[in-house]
């Protein structure tokens, strides 16, 4: 099963499951999704639960807001999260805040999904990862799907909950095709909001990742495995809630951490988790930390300096190679 074909029937089902949710974005209903996501809805909903809207961020959020503080469940969609931007008031403002601000007297169950992050040659207006942006906002819950077992899962998670969550896709996974389980395959089948999953189990380094990061990470882990060195590669799958416990209790095994994400380095996701590991696990530490990200400028367009600007395998097999003192340090390479 693709990605697309995971996310695309566990909006059916819920939609199927419950008539207060609806979908709203741009092309999700005639055009059956720019990415093909929302591909049958229309047919199957009708447009009163499947509504195409202008190329208006700000308004169409906002009335998804709106429709959540009613009762409603929608789901919003962004043909891209920057474009979110757009409409970050609504976002961060009313729904996160609101159950806070009415002492929870006021639910805002609403999902805002897309694609997050990079594509292909599509520029620094439309590259930006936002897992960190969103992650540092209480009241949000942030999750980050790798396979179609996780976009299947923590989609249909994301719609049953009380909360706003960010469902931040990858364009360049939609098309990719992965093993799913009998299990997942149920209508009733969900993942828990909150959780990583231990992709691949080691014992010398923990590796930590999420969405298209952690298939490079897989593959980084299959080359050090030839070199002799066994790499814990953890889907974080959820941003925020962050798993700690199974970060901690990974890195308290192997001793050595590499963070790997599409992100800017300051501020990212990859900071926390260090952070985490020093208040948490620092005695276990054998090497210092090894933080894997995206360049620290706007992506560029040109093919060749993209490439250099998100990270890349080889860059994840050199940084375990040094916490795992198998090469020359950056330091003394330098």
């Amino acid at each position: 099963m693709t990605v697309r074909e995971a996310l695309n029937s566990a909006l059916d089902e819920e939609m199927s499951a419950d008539p207060k949710v609806f979908l709203m974005g741009e092309e999700v209903g005639e055009y059956q999704g720019a990415y093909k996501i929302s591909k049958g809805l229309l047919d199957k909903y009708g447009p009163e639960r499947v509504l195409d809207t202008p190329i208006t961020e700000a308004g169409f959020t906002g009335i998804g807001v709106g429709a959540a503080y009613y009762g409603l469940r929608p789901i919003v969609e962004f043909m891209t999260f920057n474009f979110a931007m757009q409409a970050i008031d609504h976002i961060i403002n009313s729904a996160a805040k609101s159950n806070y601000m009415s002492a929870g007297q006021m639910n805002v169950p609403i999902v805002f999904r897309g694609p997050n992050g990079a594509a292909a040659g599509v520029g620094a207006q439309h590259s930006h990862c936002y897992a960190a942006w969103y992650g540092s906002c209480p009241g949000l819950k942030v999750l980050t799907p790798y396979s179609s077992e996780d976009a299947r899962g923590l989609l249909k998670a994301a719609i049953r909950d009380p909360d706003p969550v960010i469902f931040l896709e990858n364009e360049l996974l939609y098309g990719e095709s992965f093993p799913v389980s009998a299990e997942a395959l149920d209508s009733s089948f969900c993942l828990p909001i909150g959780k990583a999953k231990i992709e691949r189990e080691g014992r010398d380094v923990t590796i930590t990742a999420f969405s298209k990061m952690v298939g490079h990470s897989l593959k980084a882990a299959e080359i050090l495995e030839k070199e002799g060195i066994s790499a814990e590669v953890i889907n974080l799958r959820s941003i925020r809630p962050l798993d700690r416990a199974t970060i901690n209790a990974s890195v308290q095994k192997t001793n050595r951490l590499v963070t790997v994400e599409e992100g800017f380095p300051q501020h990212g996701v990859g900071a926390e988790i260090c952070a985490t590991i020093v208040e948490d696990s620092f005695g276990y530490l054998d090497a210092p930390v090894e933080r894997i990200a995206g360049a620290d400028v706007p992506m560029p367009y040109a093919a060749n300096l993209e490439r250099m600007a998100v990270p890349q395998v080889e860059d994840i097999v050199r940084a375990a190679k040094r916490v795992c003192h198998r090469s020359v340090p950056l330091a003394a390479a330098a």
